[in-house]
């Protein structure tokens, strides 16, 4: 079986949040665990992720929020490779997340490269994180899978999402999109 790495967002994902419940319901998902949840610093985050893929090999990686942009930034590192899929789930925008989280976020810019393997991003139509029209530009700037759910707000606790079934099926449906020949044009 092919681990399934947990990448969490700024100040994780606490007990009760959908990413928790992943990590009882897969025995294959493995938490990527940071040093400094409530100040993230890219570097130091890229470096954890990439460590977690050396040492598990392959892997597909459930993102949320910020834990999306970090996996996108892999896009143009060797590491990127490891990644047989990645579902991202809500990523924030990192303007109006730096607004509300003022000084806190050390992240660069937000990333723009077409990721190098299969993806699903699933997003909201009320998540005050990003907006739709940034969701939209930023899928098809990684050139993903959109999934748009709805109002379902940045899909996390304060949304009413704790075990999130519906994330499993996504996700079953990133593995059949891995699994499928590729095309290239």
């Amino acid at each position: 079986m092919t681990t399934t790495l947990i990448v969490p967002g700024l100040n994780g994902s606490d007990e009760g949040h959908w990413q928790r419940y992943w990590l009882d319901d897969d025995r294959e998902s493995v938490l990527v665990t940071q040093d400094d949840w409530e100040r993230p610093d890219v570097d130091r985050w890229v470096e954890r992720l990439e460590g977690a893929l050396e040492a598990y090999g392959e892997a597909y990686i459930v993102a949320h929020s910020l834990g999306c942009l970090l996996t996108a930034k892999l896009a143009d590192r060797p590491s990127a490779h490891r990644i047989k899929g990645a579902m991202l789930v809500a990523p924030c925008d990192l303007q109006p997340t730096e607004r509300l989280h003022p000084g806190v976020i050390h992240f660069g810019p937000m990333p723009t490269r077409a990721l190098p393997f299969p993806s699903i991003t699933v997003g909201s139509l009320n998540d005050h994180y990003m907006e739709l029209d940034r969701l939209t530009l930023y899928s098809r700037l990684w050139k993903t899978d959109l999934r748009n759910i709805g109002l379902a707000g940045h899909i996390n606790i304060a949304s009413g999402f704790g075990r999130w079934t519906g994330g499993y099926a996504l996700f079953g449906a990133l593995k059949d999109k891995a699994k499928a020949p590729r095309r290239y044009a």
